[in-house]
């Protein structure tokens, strides 16, 4: 068994990070991509650390649906929920992880274990999020294409930092791991844990109490940051495009932030650094897991997790 005197960390995977670009979207690069970054988390795990790895899945959720959409059209086929959709996508994408790092530690030589746990997480039904969609989801279109689906399917679409047109849907705010101590149960055995992906299936209580699953995406470092909250954790690890949190991100003047409190997060927020649509939610998750006790947040990419961990680069934010 794993003591909690081992370190024990979260790190949350961009689901964009297993789509390197336009032309690398099937499932064989995807999990080619997967199999890099899960090659420098075995690196992070062979250090000693205990970890559970939360994902993001907006790309993958969309193929999915589109693919729905396209039978449904084509052959009658009875269209899939979004919340399943979700489902779907935990399996397939925990699949390429645990399969990579199962590889991995065999060529290592590591005795380790890995599992993915379908994970369901409690939403508030009154959330004021349903009100107003503004998680974006599946892959970036044009502008004319965005406009079009708005207007035959309904969607509502928006413009996303400059990469192009997204759908997005309703993002409550996470209240419940449904799964929590399955989760904790495992990493005290020391099993590498692939949980709360893509934020986590949203479900509701209704009437009775009992779970019901609903049209929504929860946004994964949000998720992940509550995971990293009841696990009590000693690092928070968010992964994503960039190697730093950058000023004046994309300006001629940009900067990459190598240290900060988060009274400095708060007041970059004030000043506008971040997008809604990509960093702004990192850095959320990042405050409300320090705010909670947190010790310790590493924003960067994949490739340079490792030289994270050795102060060598990276983002790091501390209470």
């Amino acid at each position: 068994m794993a003591q909690k005197t081992s370190k024990w960390a979260v790190i949350a995977v961009g689901g964009n990070a297993l789509i390197k670009d336009p032309q690398h979207k099937t499932v064989q690069d995807q999990y080619r991509a997967a199999k890099e970054t899960m090659h420098h988390i075995a690196d992070m795990i062979e250090q000693g650390w205990e970890i559970a790895i939360g994902h993001g899945n907006g790309p993958q959720v969309g193929f999915i649906l589109r693919r729905s959409e396209i039978a449904e059209k084509v052959a009658g086929m009875h269209p899939v929920p979004l919340d399943a959709c979700g489902a779907d996508s935990q399996g397939a994408i925990g699949y390429a992880f645990q399969q990579n790092l199962y590889n991995e530690f065999k060529r290592r030589g590591m005795k380790k274990s890995v599992a993915t746990v379908v994970t369901q997480v409690l939403v508030d039904r009154n959330d004021p999020a349903f009100q107003n969609p503004t998680k974006p989801i599946g892959s970036f279109m044009d502008e004319a294409e965005a406009r079009q689906r708005a207007d035959s399917d309904g969607w509502a679409v928006v413009e996303d930092a400059g990469r192009g047109w997204r759908r997005v849907v309703p993002s409550p705010y996470p209240q419940r791991i449904v799964e929590m101590e399955a989760v904790r149960k495992l990493i005290e055995s020391g099993v590498i844990t692939i949980t709360v992906g893509g934020g986590g299936i949203p479900v509701i209580e209704n009437e009775e109490g009992d779970l019901e699953g609903v049209a929504a995406v929860i946004d994964k470092d949000h998720a992940s940051a509550l995971l990293a909250r009841r696990l009590g954790v000693d690092l928070f690890i968010i992964s994503t495009s960039v190697e730093y949190v950058y000023l004046d991100f994309r300006q001629p003047d940009q900067r990459p932030l190598r240290e900060a409190t988060v009274a400095e997060m708060e007041r970059y927020i004030s000043e506008g650094h971040f997008a809604k649509g990509s960093m702004l939610p990192k850095i959320e998750a990042a405050i409300y897991y320090l705010r909670y006790g947190g010790k310790e947040v590493v924003i960067t990419d994949p490739p340079n997790v490792p030289r994270a961990l050795r102060g060598e680069t990276g983002t790091r934010i501390v209470p």
